[in-house]
């Protein structure tokens, strides 16, 4: 978690930038998710797909997709006077793994897309967080022509621990992907507040 101090007139409130995470695997949405929210223009790492990745890079299900993030993407989004949070999105295929330890540093919590025509795609995003103990959220992208599911049958595919939020959004409308991020604040919020009570208990 990063703040800033304002250099606003005394009186204003003290400016607060949360680093999140948007995580989930490789055509979940995540550049997408990104840039659709975010209010400067966002920093993309992208590149094409090349034939050099055919039989590594599963597009089974995205067959549309390509062009892959090969580094991060990064927006800012203010939720409101004095609040901003810093987006990172990191690369979905495992080759890139070794980057997620240098982005999650300080970071709040973290958005974990789904792509139900590819569930299994986002259980390294789900486990990644779970052993570090970095709050999320599983935001289910619902692409048109793929099979609905509810928040609770979601949640139990995924064997989440019990109250991580489950959510459906789109991940290219701008107010539900801030929808998304704002119940990840308010749910970060209170993970960490209670591992604060149970460390002075």
């Amino acid at each position: 978690m990063v703040s800033e101090s304002s250099s606003a007139p005394e009186g204003d409130n003290t400016a607060l930038a949360l680093k999140i995470l948007v995580a989930g695997g490789f055509g979940a949405g995540k550049t997408t998710l990104v840039g659709a929210v975010s209010e400067i223009r966002p920093l993309r790492t992208e590149e094409l797909l090349s034939q050099a990745g055919t039989g590594v890079d599963d597009t089974g299900g995205v067959d549309q997709k390509s062009t892959t993030t090969v580094a991060m993407d990064f927006g800012r989004i203010t939720i409101r006077c004095g609040l901003s949070l810093y987006l990172f999105g990191t690369p979905g295929q495992d080759r890139f793994w070794f980057l997620w330890d240098e982005l999650s540093q300080g970071a709040l919590g973290a958005v974990v897309l789904a792509d139900t025509r590819r569930l299994g795609d986002c259980f390294p995003a789900v486990d990644y967080f779970e052993h570090r103990r970095i709050p999320f959220v599983v935001a289910v992208n619902c692409f048109a022509g793929a099979r609905t599911y509810g928040a609770h049958e979601v949640s139990c595919a995924l064997d989440l621990e019990r109250g991580t939020p489950v959510v459906l959004c789109d991940a290219r409308d701008r107010d539900s992907g801030k929808e998304v991020l704002v119940r990840l604040v308010e749910y970060a919020g209170r993970m960490h507040t209670a591992r604060l009570l149970d460390s002075v208990g």
